[in-house]
């Protein structure tokens, strides 16, 4: 492929994105009230869920976490015993990273006779995001898109390729993805625009900022809302000393509430020197990410300790984030960042033994050795606990 970000046939036919937003917002509304109508007729729950998961995934709308767990619990009080509230149970309890419910949920669904492609989906987006044995889920993830040749099934194989260090197959895996789409809806190709953004700006060894920032781009254009997608492009373009590009896309995604857009914006202000916005906006991102985290502590960990890390200005609580991830899905990632928040709150001790885990978990992987954790051995931090 070659460095522009031009999709693998072509520009992707999609509906208008503002107007795709504006849409799924209506049918949510509409899908609510549906689902207090008739809340155990087949398909309303399962389709309110899906809708509020791109609300949260594309438009920043983090509230839908707790609109989710309301529907969870109403399902629970109305219909115990079935198969379809266990199914649905998982998908929400999974969607707030509450991983080892979601399996205990996803059992009860298999016992009740609920339907295995189903929960066969989402066992292994499970363990996928808990980095439970990669090599052996990847000819799994390789088996069934080849078999389906859909984007669904194309994309969890790019992320998978993605956390084994495979970028150039990770690559193409995603641009599959965008060549075997046929629906007409934006958010499936900005997600695969946006990922291949992550991918070359964030996971290969060698980052390429500006390929980055072009799949980035082309996420925006196909969902003007697409809140991450605004984040990303803005930390580039800061980078780059763009500082009003950078508050350009971000201004617009503030209203959304996500922490993050506070967070950034934050940065930004302080680069154009208004040192009292910077504040405000600080404390804003602060006090977002704390009513988060009181809420929904594993989905937002990460996220939360990558802002105490850096301007949040606080090394133990990133810390205390960073080893409720990594205790949750010690995935490579997670690793990396609670040896690197350990190392900073001074808990040297910790961080070797942190290094020693991911060196069992996943020293054998491409990733591993493409990892700032391979060029640090154990003698080394040993000789900084001394």
């Amino acid at each position: 492929m070659s460095a522009d970000p031009e999709l693998p046939t072509g520009p992707v036919q999609a509906t208008d994105g503002a107007i795709a937003a504006i849409n799924l917002r209506s049918t949510l509304a509409q899908s609510w009230n549906r689902f207090w109508q008739a809340p155990l007729r087949t398909g309303i729950a399962e389709g309110l869920v899906e809708q509020e998961q791109l609300a949260a995934q594309f438009l920043g709308d983090l509230d839908a976490c707790e609109r989710l767990e309301q529907l969870a619990s109403h399902l629970l009080r109305r219909d115990p015993e079935s198969a379809r509230t266990a199914l649905i149970e998982a998908q929400v309890a999974a969607s707030v990273h509450r991983f080892a419910h979601a399996r205990q949920c996803l059992a009860r669904a298999t016992q009740r006779g609920g339907p295995a492609p189903a929960i066969e989906r989402l066992a292994m987006s499970i363990d996928q995001a808990c980095g439970v044995s990669p090599e052996a889920l990847l000819e799994r993830r390789r088996r069934v898109a080849a078999a389906s040749g859909r984007l669904e099934d194309w994309v969890p194989l790019g992320s998978l390729l993605d956390d084994l260090g495979e970028v150039d197959e990770a690559d193409r895996a995603y641009c599959r993805a965008l060549g075997a789409y046929r629906d007409v809806s934006p958010f499936a190709v900005a997600w695969v625009c946006f990922l291949l953004g992550v991918l070359w700006g964030e996971r290969a060894p060698q980052p390429q900022s500006a390929r980055a920032a072009r799949w980035y781009a082309k996420a925006i254009e196909y969902l003007p809302g697409y809140v991450k997608a605004r984040v990303h492009l803005a930390e580039i373009r800061s980078a780059e000393g763009r500082a009003g590009q950078a508050r350009a896309l971000l201004l617009p995604a503030l209203a959304s509430g996500d922490p993050e857009v506070s967070w950034r914006l934050s940065d930004v202000a302080i680069v154009q020197g208004r040192p009292a916005e910077a504040r405000a906006l600080s404390e804003a991102a602060r006090l977002g990410f704390e009513a988060l985290l009181a809420r929904h502590p594993l989905a937002f960990a990460d996220h939360a300790a990558e802002f105490y890390a850096g301007s949040g200005g606080d090394a133990r609580r990133a810390f205390e984030l960073t080893r409720i991830d990594l205790a949750n899905r010690p995935t490579l990632r997670a690793f990396e960042s609670a040896h690197e928040a350990a190392t900073r709150a001074g808990e040297t001790q910790e961080a070797a033994g942190i290094l020693a885990a991911a060196r069992r978990r996943w020293g054998s992987t491409p990733a591993f050795r493409q990892s700032p954790l391979a060029a640090l051995s154990p003698r080394t931090e040993e000789d900084h606990a001394d």
